[in-house]
């Protein structure tokens, strides 16, 4: 264990623990959300419903497309989650996609929805991620010019299933933050308070969702991207196993191995039933090692869980507030009364987590540093920025100065010393994977809080590594909301399954889901669901 890391974190828990609690109370949730509540039917339908009345006939891609435009133009004004749309060619593709079902026969139209299984199904895109000819600047000035000059891996198996994409969303600069407040537009915000953010770096997919304007977002996780921002707007994250699918076209990223198993492309939904066929296409030709069609019985999942790390790195780190734990509990009854086994993990292998995490993103070959320049001392040059940036006078946000400086720095920790805690990595990885087995899962929490208030997570930084560990070890994790908590929040928690697992996480999300309702609506609507058959 570092001395200085751990009190740099034991100072910045102190100082939160006071803050925290003291916004809570100065700028408490005033009355309901502003966001305007559902009118158009079609956008409370779950993607497996929307597939299933598109191959009938009875919903046409134009028309689901439309409301979802609408939706978005409607939500926008509250959460400024958009970069850029491309509405009017999503509309194209729409009436494209719709021609194609027209021309088909009864007969033939079993096949198409084979070859094309997302057609005429517009969603989001986290713009780091790589819309051909849409902005990629990713929240930093000196990238205000680029555009992607092709779509992204991911992106680009979504559009040959018969995707539409409809615009690229706001994210951290350079994804260094858990909040989403870049350097080029007005920081996005949380759609159950715009006093808090929709976290980061895949903020703007986390609101959009949120907020009921998107059917399902991409979104990036490296140090939980994905399932932050999904805790915070009250939606599921599944971050997949490590390596499944392409970081190709992404930015920031690296050719180094181990950033193709840290860095993971996933989805962002208000609907956990989802999760399976979105993994089962996002995939792509590595969807057979999730054997996503085989069915588990519930009963035979083993669930193991923990409130947090065990010993003086659990007294480290800030605890989970009791919301937090509660959603936790509710969902264990839930699964002992349907005959799960339930144990509490041990966690005291995880004692240097902090310091595994840091040192292996430390040690990542070729990854971009957000300000480069010939100066010796580049470590004096952050610092000068950041105090720069918390006046508001530097071309970079203080987020991603902050991220920078623990890269420059490895950390304040010896470079020797990354090694170290980097050959940590195979002895976790077994130790987990013996622990869960083929038909096991941890529950554990995605973060220590709900949605932070702006302008606090430099001091929350320090629980990152509750998600973050997931990413270096390679373990899939599926982030689920519980319900919310007494300031009208949502809260939640991660599942963590073994590698190529994704299936029994997914599988929870959508019990849970059925039980507990999942996706927390900022404002309720009254819509009659669509009749069907």
């Amino acid at each position: 264990m570092e001395l200085l890391v751990r009190l740099l974190q034991f100072i910045a828990k102190i100082i939160y623990a006071i803050v925290y609690p003291l916004l809570n109370f100065l700028l408490p949730r005033k009355g309901p959300s502003t966001i305007p509540p559902i009118r158009n039917q079609l956008v409370t339908l779950p993607l497996v419903e929307v597939v299933k009345l598109m191959r009938q006939r009875k919903l046409k891609s134009e028309d689901l497309v439309k409301a979802y435009v609408e939706r978005i133009k409607e939500v926008e004004p509250h959460i400024n989650a958009l970069v850029q749309d491309r509405f009017a060619n999503a509309l194209e593709d729409a009436i494209r996609a719709d021609g194609l079902i027209a021309k088909a026969t009864d007969e033939q139209l079993p096949a198409l929805f084979s070859r094309y299984t997302l057609l005429g199904v517009p969603f989001t895109v986290k713009e780091c991620c790589g819309v051909k000819g849409m902005p990629i600047r990713v929240g930093s000035r000196q990238r205000a010019h680029l555009t992607s000059p092709e779509h992204g891996a991911v992106v680009s198996t979504l559009v040959a299933a018969g995707g539409i994409p409809l615009l690229v969303s706001i994210t951290a600069e350079y994804c260094f933050g858990i909040e989403s407040n870049p350097a080029t537009q007005a920081r996005c915000l949380n759609p159950h308070d715009s006093g808090r953010t929709p976290g980061g770096s895949s903020g703007g997919e986390g609101a959009l969702n949120g907020a009921g304007a998107s059917l399902f977002g991409i979104g990036s996780d490296i140090g939980g991207s994905i399932r932050i921002p999904a805790l915070f707007n009250g939606v599921f994250g599944h971050k997949p196993t490590g390596g499944l699918t392409s970081i190709e076209g992404h930015f920031p990223g690296s050719k180094d191995a181990d950033c193709q198993q840290y860095l993971a492309l996933g989805p962002i939904t208000r609907f956990g039933r989802d999760l399976g066929l979105l993994m089962q296409v996002i995939a792509g030709k590595n969807a057979e090692k999730l054997d996503l069609l085989t069915p588990v019985n519930t009963k035979d999942i083993k669930i193991f869980y923990a409130f947090g790390f065990d010993g003086l790195n659990g007294f480290l780190h800030s605890s989970p507030v009791y919301e937090m734990k509660l959603s936790i509990l509710k969902a264990l009854k839930f699964f002992e009364n349907r005959g799960c086994k339930i144990e509490k993990a041990s966690m005291k292998a995880f004692k240097h987590s902090v310091e595994v995490t840091f040192s292996c993103v430390g040690l990542l070959q070729d990854f971009p540093y957000l300000i480069n320049s010939s100066n010796p001392n580049k470590v004096r040059e952050h610092l000068i920025e950041f105090a720069k940036a918390l006046f508001g006078k530097s071309e970079y946000t203080k987020e991603a100065i902050y991220f920078d400086i623990l890269r420059r720095t490895h950390a304040f920790m010896k470079k020797e010393s990354l090694h170290k805690y980097k050959a940590e990595v195979e002895t976790l990885k077994t130790e987990l994977a013996q622990m869960l087995g083929p038909n096991g899962v941890l529950f554990f929490p995605t973060f220590h809080v709900p949605a932070l208030h702006h302008n606090t997570s430099t001091l929350a930084l320090w629980s990152i590594d509750y998600t973050m560990i997931f990413n270096i070890l390679g373990f899939p994790a599926t982030h689920i909301p519980m319900g919310h908590d007494g300031n009208g929040l949502p809260v939640g928690f991660q599942v963590v399954a073994a590698p190529y697992k994704d299936k029994l996480g997914i599988q929870i999300a959508g019990e849970l889901e059925s039980a507990f309702g999942g996706w927390v609506i900022p404002t309720p609507h009254d819509l009659q669901p669509l009749e069907r058959s």
